[in-house]
């Protein structure tokens, strides 16, 4: 697996850990659960935009890693 490949399989990780937080924030009852998800979910979000500004970063740098 190339480079560019595993950084994009890496961004769609992420993005499901996102997804997953944020349904156990809306489905908790518990306030303070609800709250941390909430946090994680955040978090999750700038690791996000980190990951793809790299993407961007390596699809600019490197003609092969276009299109993955």
């Amino acid at each position: 697996m190339t480079v560019g490949a595993n950084v994009k399989q890496c961004l769609a990780t992420v993005k499901s850990i996102e997804a997953g937080l944020s349904t156990l924030a809306s489905n908790s009852s518990d306030e303070e659960a609800k709250r941390l998800f909430h946090e994680q979910m955040m978090v999750m979000g700038e690791i996000k935009k980190d990951i793809m500004k790299r993407v961007g970063e390596l699809e600019r740098e490197e003609e092969q890693y276009k299109g993955f």
